[in-house]
């Protein structure tokens, strides 16, 4: 027994020296088999469901868990203490109020862009064949609220499209005047479109491109209002190396591809 004392000696030392001199670390394994948690605006559910099997494959032992809704929502649920690792929202405000209270690890990485259209039923009971429709009597708006991107979006088009020749001065207050309900998020204004709840909404390009139950209205490309995504890492992630990565990868050639199936334009 005595004789096999000096390989273990040798071999303990042997793994000590391979640690001290630049071996596998605890820091490099947490990393490599890191678990995030994404929030990620409403708008790109689609683009995430894909993006998780994409990224837990091109690195192993990660694992993506995805949690979306209203940009707004979720920025209120990081300040709140949310255990997110990345936060992708559908605008530059979001983010940028996680960076000015101290909530974020570095400065906002704009990931993609968008544009706004028109959906109204597959059936289109109200008729609804241009933007001018959305101010007539009767028609039923479905909006999302006050604080979802969308609606500022949605407002900056609104205000163009009363400027647009055609388009009656009080356009606005009128289109104001016929929203008949305000969701929580833009998938939820579609979804409500979808089931003929309502007459028309204004998404985002990707929004109608995903659904198949409901028909486009084209928006004037003079009105139409470019929306800009951008993400954070959040400061209080436990693997703030691995998000940092995660959110570099989705910016990143990899991450634009998947974007781009899903019609989203480049970040400008």
């Amino acid at each position: 027994m005595r004789s096999r004392a000096p390989t273990l000696v040798s071999a303990l030392l042997f793994v000590l020296t391979a640690c001290s001199s630049g071996g596998a670390s605890p820091t490099a394994t947490a990393a490599v088999s890191a678990a995030l948690t994404i929030y990620g605006a409403a708008s790109l559910k689609g683009v995430l469901d894909k993006v998780k099997a994409a990224y837990e494959t091109a690195s192993p032992g990660t694992t993506l868990t995805i949690s979306t809704d209203s940009s707004a929502t979720l920025e209120t649920q990081i300040e709140q203490g949310a255990p997110a690792d990345v936060f992708l929202s559908a605008d530059t405000t979001n983010p940028k109020k996680l960076v000015d209270k101290g909530l974020a690890a570095g400065s906002t990485v704009r990931f993609a862009g968008n544009k706004l259209t028109i959906i109204v039923p597959t059936a289109n009971p109200a008729g609804i064949k241009t933007p001018v429709d959305l101010a007539r009597t009767g028609v039923k708006v479905i909006a999302a609220g006050d604080a979802v991107p969308i609606t500022k979006y949605a407002t900056m088009l609104v205000a163009n499209l009363a400027r647009e020749t055609g388009h009656p001065a009080d356009f606005a207050a009128k289109y104001t005047a016929n929203i008949a309900s305000k969701e929580d998020n833009v998938k939820a204004v579609v979804a409500k479109i979808e089931l003929g709840e309502g007459d028309a909404g204004i998404v985002y390009v990707t929004d109608a491109k995903a659904s198949t139950n409901v028909t486009t209205v084209d928006v004037p490309a003079t009105a139409n209002v470019p929306a800009t995504y951008t993400g954070v890492v959040v400061k209080e992630s436990k693997n703030a190396a691995a998000a940092q990565a995660f959110l570099t990868w989705f910016a990143g050639p990899d991450g634009q591809a998947i974007l781009s199936t899903f019609g989203f334009l480049p970040p400008s």
